[in-house]
């Protein structure tokens, strides 16, 4: 089914939210913690991972909760929009500890705050993964879905990534600059979620009969009628996500792969703050990284789109992460000679950036699709769940990774409006998070790539898409 410009757009912009959520807390949150509450490195990186954790537990049963929501109510709806209304609430909570209080008290609120903010978060991100199988059945359709969705990922990952620290500066008070910051983010996140949520419907009021892929047949269990007490049940869930990884081999080796990658851009992410204060010496910089790497993505995430075409998405996702690692690796000459050179450097990651990010998504619906008609439909919720854990937890052992690295190498914290002078072993570390690490992680991630099956000839040859039937 060839999709319109409208279910396109809407679909879009919903990362706008995806993206601000998935930048901001790994660019400021540690540093918040470790540069203005004045929390230990290790407790920052410790905070921020445990949410994340509690993310990987319940995603695989949102991606249950999803699948009995598609068949009980033909769409995935209700949990995007829940999220939508939840996480601007607890997204400023986060940032909102009361000035007077101690390091650990602050600690305290800020761990309880995100791992609800988490929450939310994924209540949206799991439906919304699983439905670009259910859109549209086409190969190239799929691909122009992602790369249309990646285009504005990278753009609100600019403007998050860039603006908000610039709009975090523009109170003196840190403290006040960060509420500001979390309050203006946090309704942009709730806007561009709730938008996005309704794209389903849309697209059924645009098409009266729906073609879609046999992953929308995930409408019901493979086995028959839903069944309410299956979705509920937690080891349920677990068993089904083990399923996936453990019969779909293209699956296992996509999802490795991105998780490896995850963690790579993940650690550069938490990094980015820190090398700009203390490796480039300007605080103030971290907007230049940002447009740096995201700037030339907005404009090649299209291109990767085009090469995918034309080689293929798996080949053309190999050739980006080749030249990803390429560059993060030369990044390591910041320890001898930053300088503005790192920009140039950074904005060739951002190119490749742009391939890491659309091709692993527009492989996703294929791999989803190819098991629903080779396996039988039922599972594309799961698939997204198990998806999303994995995401999460490379995102998340980045931000540990650099908290690691940081309480290592001697990072001193600080509270707010303190001085501090960090010694060199630390400054090191940072420039070693943000190079060499992230290359090694990628470039043990085209090993992973090697090992993916599927190309487009096995995707049309697995046989016609199935007619689901849909009300006006």
């Amino acid at each position: 089914m060839t999709l319109s410009r409208g279910t396109v757009a809407r679909y879009a912009v919903g990362s706008v939210g995806t993206g601000g959520f998935g930048t901001l807390p790994g660019l400021v949150l540690v540093y918040y913690l470790t540069d203005t509450l004045g929390v230990a490195a290790l407790m920052a990186g410790l905070i921020v991972t445990i949410a994340k954790v509690w993310d990987v537990v319940i995603d695989p049963v949102i991606g249950a909760a999803s699948n009995h929501d598609r068949a009980r109510h033909g769409s995935r709806r209700r949990l995007m929009a829940a999220g939508g209304l939840l996480l601007p609430v607890f997204f400023v909570l986060t940032f909102a500890v009361p000035a007077a209080w101690s390091p650990a008290a602050g600690a305290a609120w800020v761990l309880l705050a995100f791992l609800c903010a988490a929450t939310a978060f994924s209540l949206f991100q799991v439906p919304y993964i699983a439905l670009p199988a259910e859109l549209t059945d086409d190969y190239d359709e799929r691909t122009r879905l992602l790369t249309a969705r990646v285009v504005v990922l990278t753009v609100a990952i600019l403007a998050f990534g860039g603006g908000a620290p610039a709009l975090r500066s523009v109170v003196p008070d840190e403290h006040t600059g960060y509420l500001v910051m979390a309050a203006v983010a946090g309704l942009v996140l709730g806007v561009s979620l709730l938008v996005s949520a309704g794209v389903e419907h849309g697209a059924r009021r645009r098409h009266a009969r729906s073609r879609v892929s046999p992953a929308a047949a995930s409408a019901a269990p493979a086995t028959g009628a839903p069944s309410s007490s299956r979705w509920r049940s937690v080891g349920g869930a677990y068993r089904d996500g083990l399923a996936v990884l453990s019969t779909n081999l293209p699956f296992r080796m996509l999802l490795t792969a991105f998780v490896l990658q995850a963690l790579a851009t993940g650690t550069m992410l938490a990094g980015a703050q820190y090398v700009a204060r203390w490796v480039l010496g300007d605080e103030a910089a971290v907007t230049l990284l940002f447009a740096a790497l995201v700037g030339p993505a907005v404009v090649f995430a299209p291109v990767w789109g085009a090469v995918a075409r034309r080689v293929g998405k798996e080949r053309a996702f190999r050739m980006a992460s080749t030249l990803f690692a390429l560059a993060a690796f030369s990044l390591l000459g910041m320890a001898w000679a930053p300088g503005a050179w790192v920009y140039a450097v950074v904005a060739v990651a951002g190119a490749a950036y742009a391939g890491l990010q659309s091709l692993p998504m527009a492989m996703l619906p294929d791999v989803v699709a190819h098991d629903a008609r080779t396996r039988g439909p039922g599972r594309a919720g799961t698939f997204s769940g198990v998806w999303t854990a994995g995401e999460t937890t490379g995102f998340a052992l980045g931000t540990a990774v650099l908290a690691l690295t940081l309480a290592v190498t001697g990072y001193v914290t600080s509270q707010a409006e303190q001085l501090v002078v960090q010694p060199d072993s630390a400054v090191l570390g940072i420039v070693l998070a943000f190079s060499v690490l992230p290359a090694a992680l990628v470039a043990v991630s085209l090993v992973t790539l090697r090992r993916y099956p599927l190309r487009r000839a096995d995707i049309h040859a697995a046989g016609p898409a199935a007619v689901h039937e849909e009300p006006a």
